[in-house]
């Protein structure tokens, strides 16, 4: 899976062109509805099939095997790798014509940019108000709110263990992509822009690296 659409189009050389000649080419990385469809149209030119399928999920359900994707293109084609890709996924869903895959993951992972930079402002508010961080995080994770995602983020918070499960430089991709979704869609989302400007924060304060949840640690600064 390359980063973003740039990455993808340092490797559209001759030699990668000819050998798309009767392949299908399965693309999961997160980039704009339309370099997906750019890419389409290059391998369909050079004789290949291509099939979108942007994936929900970070490091562990990639090492679980429980990642979700979400298909995009033929049906016929996405149907033919569902045996191929069932290793890696939990649930593999037909989303419709090539960009919709996309712009399911957009719609999900602003879920995700939301729900993560409000549980940092939750355990920030907890910390500052000198609560026990443990008990905090147990009241949590035994509550109607817990997930999977957040009882691992919550450990990390508490433990302090920046090593990325997801990137903060990758959520503030994500970010940017969700503000272009929203724009295009000519629609409205305000958490959605307000956590663009918070994930940018934390990118210039150097934070680009570790996992999403350190965005915790702007929020324990003073305010200037």
């Amino acid at each position: 899976m390359l980063f973003n659409g740039p990455a993808i189009q340092s490797i559209l050389s001759d030699d990668f062109r000819k050998a798309l000649q009767g392949k299908l080419l399965v693309n999961t990385s997160s980039v704009s509805v339309e370099f997906s469809n750019f890419l389409a149209n290059y391998v369909h030119e050079a004789g290949g099939r291509f099939i979108e399928m942007p994936v929900s999920g970070s490091k562990v359900p990639a090492e679980q095997g429980n990642l979700v994707g979400m298909m995009a293109g033929d049906r016929l084609a996405c149907a033919s790798i569902e045996d191929i890709v069932q290793p890696i996924t939990c649930a593999a869903v037909y989303c419709g014509p090539i960009g919709s895959g996309l712009k399911t993951k957009y719609a999900v992972n602003l879920y995700l940019v939301t729900m993560t930079a409000g549980l940092a402002e939750s355990m920030n508010l907890a910390r500052a108000q000198g609560l026990d961080l443990q008990a905090f995080g147990r009241v949590l994770d035994a509550g109607p709110l817990a997930s999977a995602y957040s009882k691992l983020k919550i450990a990390k918070m508490i433990n302090q263990d920046w090593s990325p499960q997801a990137a903060m430089k990758d959520c503030y991709n994500s970010a940017q992509l969700i503000q272009s979704a929203v724009k295009a869609a000519d629609t409205r989302s305000p958490l959605a822009q307000l956590c663009e400007s918070l994930y940018g924060e934390a990118i210039e304060s150097g934070l680009g690296e570790e996992d999403m949840i350190a965005v915790v640690k702007l929020l324990s600064r003073p305010p200037s």
